[in-house]
């Protein structure tokens, strides 16, 4: 088992679970097979988990690059890293870069190294892109910011090197094809808005919808049905609440640091939604 001062996020993330991490972890089955995590986002769960076996997904193709990169190339990835600088006309060169039609031609470590680079620097450590996919946060100001974490990069790459952990980029609901009994699946979705104003799903191009958090609900039910262990984190809206009203949510309050909005952060109240005593009943 790592240190955990460095087996942490390697990204600041919107929604991140760190605040959340004392009452989602007493709530993990103390075993389970295999570990799905659909939304990993910056991964906070599955560093305090450390489970042998994992699967591990997100939508947003360059977080899952960087992953990748962390787990294959560390030693290149940091040796990019260390090039870039804390400048702001710097970095909009390379903010606006996957604005360009060359940048496909980036190499992995060169993509991942420009996204944790833009995610220390950018204002208040959002990752936020606009409908076309572009990278659209303005530069954060911070006087010293720590654009190479090579500790937490080590450890991350040690951890994802050393056990089977799978990392994809795919549709949520494709876990379901290998998710089986007994199995752990972690949900944390991008959150239903807590107001028409506070929507913050524009970690990737396409967003999350309420249909969206629809299809979720039935994703959550089919996995109960294969017998999995399922545990949900989401904003605790009346219509969150109402959707998972059967599996009876608990309603717990996180710090929210992160928000373009400053009045936006603070407490916040969320539910957590399992399954357990659902699946309990059945087997009884």
């Amino acid at each position: 088992m790592h240190n955990k001062c460095t087996l942490q996020p390697f990204v600041k993330w919107a929604g991140g679970k760190r605040q959340l991490l004392p009452e989602i972890t007493k709530r993990i089955p103390k075993h389970f097979g295999t570990y799905h995590e659909p939304f990993v986002g910056g991964g906070a769960i599955l560093f305090a988990l450390q489970p042998e076996r994992a699967v591990i997904n997100d939508v947003n193709s360059e977080l899952m690059n960087c992953y990748r990169v962390i787990r294959d190339s560390p030693d290149e990835l940091i040796a990019y890293l260390s090039r870039h600088e804390n400048e702001k006309e710097y970095y909009y060169r390379m903010r606006d870069i996957d604005l360009a039609p060359d940048y496909a031609g980036l190499s992995p470590v060169e993509r991942a190294a420009r996204i944790i680079y833009l995610n220390h620097t950018c204002f208040n450590g959002l990752f936020r892109v606009n409908s076309h996919g572009h990278f659209n946060v303005p530069f954060g100001r911070y006087a010293n910011p720590q654009i190479v974490n090579e500790p937490v990069l080590r450890a991350v790459h040690e951890y994802l090197a050393r056990n089977k952990v799978e990392i994809r980029n795919t549709d949520f609901a494709d876990t379901l094809l290998d998710a089986g009994p007994g199995d752990f699946v972690y949900l944390d979705p991008p959150y239903d808005p807590i107001s028409d104003s506070a929507s913050f799903t524009a970690y990737n191009s396409g967003g999350f919808s309420r249909e969206e958090q629809v299809r979720l609900k039935k994703f959550f039910d089919a996995l109960t049905a294969k017998g999995c262990c399922v545990l949900l984190s989401n904003s605790a809206t009346p219509f969150v609440v109402d959707l998972y009203a059967e599996y009876e949510p608990d309603v717990v309050e996180a710090n929210r640091a992160i928000n373009s909005n400053a009045t936006r952060r603070g407490k916040v109240p969320e539910i957590l939604v399992s399954n357990y005593a659902y699946l309990r009943r059945c087997v009884s």
